[in-house]
């Protein structure tokens, strides 16, 4: 072989394995884009619609007595679904009404769904975010991301019915069935420092005696869906997410949020396996593999000493696993919202 013919050999390997390795990266990217959002949808689901006319104590009672943590608003007058109620409703009428155990919180009494979108909408109204089952993966993941949303309504454009509820977790589960039958990425085996993934600096969190106001606060502040319980060296103890605050509407304890957090937890309707941790130096594999069967939400990031240093949740997998490699970055896929 001429000396010529050696070097373009080189050349159409190393462009042949450049070619696999960037095959590989968007790997998860194409099969999300080449299923739809139908074939997510499980044969039998429970789904729980609400009347924009229905009170909205009944609502959180029904969120409870269901097992669910979301559900669609029909509104009769347009005949359409109009929104979403969700944990979030709960903790942002708790947070603003609540005056002290000796007050009763009239707005949560007394208040229908409506007039609480009325009241609360009116200076951030936004439509309903929502995908047709015809729709693929991928532009459901872009859509929770882009909008900042956990919830993402599947509606039939032709019957106008609800089918089911989308999430973060529910995509990344239907994910990592398939995972096993696909050629891995190079990025999975990476770890996470490398990869700069999660959250790092001016992480939310609250300590064991802080009272539950002060934590639905920083809840409605920070714009996040749990906070890690750290004691007085740093280490991570518990933590308290936006579903345990539901819990206070099963126990109907909403009524006194000067409780601490530890007092709260006490309550808890499941069990609790304990905060789901992982450090810096597992690889990617590692983590979204634990994300799954855990079934959480979110892995809290800790050092050697069990002190917190980060999060990662969810949406960030996502991202690193389906946005990142289609070339859209977080601020990218966000500043669409700005």
């Amino acid at each position: 072989m001429s000396h010529f013919a050696f070097i373009l050999t080189v050349f159409s390997f190393i462009a042949v394995f450049t070619a696999v390795e960037q095959s590989e990266s968007d790997i998860y990217m194409r099969f999300m884009k080449s299923h739809k959002c139908y074939d997510i949808v499980p044969t039998s689901s429970k789904l729980v619609v609400f009347d924009t006319s229905l009170q909205v104590k009944k609502a959180f009672f029904a969120l409870v007595a269901n097992g669910v943590r979301a559900a669609p608003l029909w509104e009769t007058k347009k005949q359409s679904f109009v929104g979403m109620l969700t944990i979030t409703d709960f903790i942002n009428i708790l947070h603003r009404y609540y005056k002290s155990p000796m007050v009763q919180i009239y707005e949560l009494e007394e208040h229908k769904i409506e007039t609480w979108r009325e009241l609360y909408l009116q200076e951030t109204f936004k439509p309903l975010v929502n995908i047709s089952p015809d729709a693929s993966i991928f532009d459901a993941v872009y859509s929770l991301i882009k909008n900042k949303i956990h919830r993402l309504p599947v509606i039939d454009p032709v019957s106008g019915n609800a089918l089911y509820i989308l999430t973060h977790k529910r995509i990344l589960k239907f994910l990592q069935l398939f995972v096993c039958e696909m050629p891995k990425p190079a990025f999975m085996k990476q770890k996470l420092e490398e990869l700069s993934i999660g959250t790092y600096s001016n992480i939310a969190f609250i300590h064991p005696d802080t009272p539950i106001i002060k934590a639905l606060s920083i809840f409605v502040e920070r714009r996040v869906s749990a906070l890690p319980v750290v004691d007085e060296s740093g280490k991570v103890v518990d933590i308290y997410s936006k579903f345990d605050v539901i819990n206070l509407a099963a126990e109907k304890m909403y009524n006194n949020l000067d409780i601490s957090v530890t007092q709260a937890l006490m309550h808890r309707s499941q069990y609790f396996e304990g905060v789901m941790k992982c450090n810096r130096f597992e690889t990617l594999e590692t983590i979204v593999d634990r994300i799954v069967k855990a079934e959480v939400h979110r892995l809290v990031v800790v050092d050697e000493n069990g002190s917190i240093v980060g999060i990662v949740s969810l949406s960030d997998i996502l991202q690193a696993l389906v946005l990142n490699p289609a070339g859209m970055t977080r601020k990218e896929s966000e500043a669409e919202t700005e």
